[in-house]
C-alpha cells in the first residue's frame, strides 16, 4: 500500500472510530436525563425541592468541569499527539461512567459527574483529530458527519436512559454505559493512526494565541460557538412552558414538547454532511453566515405560531438550518490557525460553547420570565442576525476556499 493509499485509509476509518467514540461518550453523559431525579431519591434525598435541586447540579456538574479543562486537552493534543488525549478520554469516561453505579450518596453523585467531565473530553478531541487528520478538501464534510454522531448521542441518549433502567436497573444501566465506552476506548487504541508527529522541540515551542498571526477568524467563530449554543439553549429549557400555551390537551405537553426537541436535533443530523460537504465546495464563511441569518429568520415566526405542529415543522427547520455551524467553526478554526496550536484552538472552541450552554437557559428564563415567552424567540433571533452580520464581517478579506 503506498503512502497516499495509507493516508486516505487512515483519515476514514479514523472517522469512523471518532464517530462511535463520540456518539456512545454523549450518550453516557446524557442518558441520566430521564431517570436523574429517581436516583438522586434513591441515594437519600427525600424533599421534592432538593431533589430538583441536586438534580441540576449533578447533571450541569460534567459540563462545568468539561468546559474548565477543555483548552489543556487541547493543549495536550498539541503537544503529546491527539490520538492519545482520545484513549486518555474514552478510558477516563468509561471508569467514571461505571463508578457513578456505585455512588452511596448524592455528594458522590456529583463528584463523580465533575470527574467524568474532567476525564472525558472525546469528542472535543475527536473534532481535533478529524480536523487535523483529514485532507483539506474533505475536513468541513468530516466534521460535518462527526457533528452528526455527536447530535444523534444527544438526540438518543434520553431514550436509552428512559428504556433501561426498567429493565436491568439504574445503576446497572451505568456499568453497561461503562461497557460500551471501555468498547470505544479499545477501538480508538486499536484503530486510530495518528500522522507523524512535529519535531519534540517544535511540539514545547508550541504556545496559544501568540503562534495565531491572524486572531481575526479564531475570535470570530469562539464567539459564533457561543452564540449558536446560547441560541439553542435559551429557547429549550423554556419550550414545554411555550407549548402548554399551544395545546388545550395538558396530557399532550410532554409529548409536544419532546417532539418539537428532537425536532431540531434531527434537522441538525440530516444536514451537517450536507451543508459540510457544501461548505469543502463554496467555503466555511458563507456557510456560516447563511445558517446564521436562515435561523434568524425562522425564530420570528416560532414566536407567532398557534399550532403545535407549527412550532414542530419550525424546529425541525432551524436544526436544518443549525447543522452546518459546528463542523464549519471547527474547520475555519483549522485553517486559520497553525497545526501545532489547531488543537489548543478548537479547546477553546469547546468552552466557548460550553459557556453558550450555561449562558442560554439563564438568559432565556430571565427573558421568559420577565416579558412572555415568545419575547425569547424574538430577542434569540436579534441575537443570531447580529452574529450573522459580524460573521461576514469578520471575514478574511482573501477568500480562502478552504477555510
Amino acid at each position: 500500500m503506498t503512502e497516499g493509499m495509507a493516508a486516505e485509509t487512515h483519515w476514514r476509518r479514523n472517522l469512523v472510530v471518532c464517530v462511535f467514540g463520540s456518539f456512545t461518550t454523549i450518550v453516557a453523559m446524557t442518558l441520566l436525563l430521564p431517570f436523574l431525579p429517581l436516583y438522586v431519591r434513591d441515594l437519600g434525598v427525600a424533599d421534592e425541592a432538593a431533589i430538583v435541586q441536586w438534580s441540576g447540579i449533578a447533571f450541569g456538574a460534567t459540563f462545568f468541569s468539561a468546559a474548565l479543562v477543555a483548552p489543556l486537552w487541547g493543549r495536550l493534543a498539541d503537544r503529546y499527539g491527539r490520538k492519545l488525549m482520545l484513549v486518555r478520554a474514552s478510558l477516563g469516561m468509561a471508569v467514571a461512567m461505571s463508578l457513578i453505579g456505585l455512588a452511596q450518596d448524592v455528594w458522590q453523585l456529583v463528584g463523580l459527574r465533575l470527574l467524568a467531565g474532567l476525564l472525558g473530553g472525546y469528542a472535543s478531541g475527536s473534532m481535533v483529530l478529524v480536523a487535523t487528520q483529514t485532507p483539506k478538501d474533505r475536513s468541513a464534510w468530516a466534521l460535518g458527519v462527526l457533528s452528526a454522531g455527536i447530535m444523534a448521542g444527544n438526540l438518543v441518549g434520553p431514550l436509552v436512559g428512559g428504556v433501561m433502567p426498567p429493565l436491568i436497573g439504574i445503576r446497572a444501566t451505568f456499568f453497561a454505559a461503562g461497557a460500551v465506552i471501555f468498547g470505544a476506548f479499545l477501538a480508538t487504541l486499536a484503530l486510530i493512526r495518528e500522522a507523524p508527529r512535529p519535531p519534540r522541540e517544535a511540539r514545547q515551542a508550541a504556545g496559544g494565541w501568540a503562534q495565531v498571526p491572524d486572531k481575526g477568524p479564531a475570535l470570530a467563530m469562539l464567539a459564533t460557538g457561543l452564540l449558536l449554543m446560547l441560541a439553542v439553549m435559551s429557547i429549550e429549557p423554556i419550550i414545554t412552558v411555550y407549548v402548554a400555551e399551544l395545546v388545550s390537551d395538558p396530557a399532550r405537553v410532554t409529548l409536544v414538547a419532546g417532539l418539537a426537541m428532537s425536532a431540531t436535533a434531527l434537522g441538525s443530523i440530516l444536514s451537517a454532511p450536507r451543508l459540510g460537504r457544501l461548505a469543502d465546495r463554496i467555503g466555511a464563511w458563507p456557510v456560516i453566515t447563511g445558517s446564521l441569518a436562515v435561523s434568524a429568520l425562522l425564530l420570528v415566526p416560532q414566536a407567532l405560531v398557534v399550532a403545535d405542529w407549527q412550532l414542530v415543522a419550525l424546529r425541525f427547520l432551524m436544526g436544518l438550518a443549525l447543522g452546518g455551524l459546528l463542523p464549519c467553526i471547527a474547520s475555519v478554526i483549522r485553517h486559520s490557525v497553525p497545526d501545532r496550536v489547531a488543537g489548543t484552538m478548537l479547546g477553546y472552541s469547546t468552552s466557548s460553547q460550553y459557556a453558550g450552554q450555561v449562558l442560554g437557559p439563564l438568559l432565556g428564563g430571565f427573558a421568559g420570565g420577565h416579558f412572555g415567552m415568545r419575547s425569547v424567540f424574538l430577542a434569540t433571533a436579534l441575537i443570531l442576525a447580529a452574529g450573522a452580520v459580524g460573521t461576514w464581517a469578520a471575514r478574511p478579506k482573501r477568500h480562502l476556499h478552504a477555510a
